[in-house]
């Protein structure tokens, strides 16, 4: 092979190689943590999840995603910290009469090492392990919210399973609504967004 040969089979092998480099790191990406688009009539906010480290939570959300049940859902409540404008969280839930799947065991923040920092997804319950559909998203940082030792409800803690990597300000656009909504939970007085953020659809991406 003469050298203009050589250089020539070289240069289409660079070439090739750098018109594949994007594939590769497509590939590399799509192999990463799932991330799941939430549209909403006041901008979309991206979430990516832990399914590593909250696996049986991170699941259970997609399915809820993948079977488009929270198409057509709300952000119904928005529960603002006293004192720190800008600080809380605002919670969704799936479209009205949408069927649930059982409830999921409880993961919690000291066995999966997440926590309720600012733009946190996490699950709402009553008791641990009832948590099905509703969840929240942190606009601010809200320690109190993860577990601490103990064996109390409360010690539980909720059960992070994911992080806003886009539309933090959506976030924060939808905790600043009205909150004046008709409720017949009394801790809830005055944290029903009226009104409410709808969710138009929620997607992978």
């Amino acid at each position: 092979m003469n050298q203009i040969v050589r250089r020539a089979v070289i240069g289409a092998a660079l070439a090739f190689l750098a018109s594949t480099s994007g594939l590769v790191t497509s590939a590399w990406g799509a192999a990463g943590k799932p991330r799941v688009a939430i549209e909403t009539d006041k901008g979309t906010i991206v979430v990516e999840l832990e399914d590593k480290k909250a696996p049986i939570t991170a699941a259970n959300f997609l399915t809820y995603v993948d079977r488009h049940r929270f198409d057509g859902g709300q952000f119904f409540r928005a529960n603002r910290a006293k004192g720190a404008p800008g600080a809380g969280s605002i919670q969704g839930q799936p479209k009205p009469y949408s069927r649930r799947a059982p409830p999921i065991a409880h993961e919690s923040t000291l066995k999966t090492g997440l926590r309720h920092t600012a733009g946190a997804i996490s699950m709402g319950r009553d008791a641990p392990g009832s948590a099905t559909a509703d969840f929240f998203i942190c606009a601010s940082a809200q320690p109190y919210l993860d577990a601490k030792p103990g064996k109390s409800d409360a010690a539980q803690g909720y059960a992070v399973f994911g992080k806003v990597v886009q539309g933090m300000d959506v976030v924060k656009k939808s905790l600043a609504g009205r909150t004046d909504g008709p409720t017949n939970v009394p801790s809830m007085k005055g944290q029903i967004l009226n009104p409410p953020v709808k969710i138009i659809s929620m997607k992978r991406v």
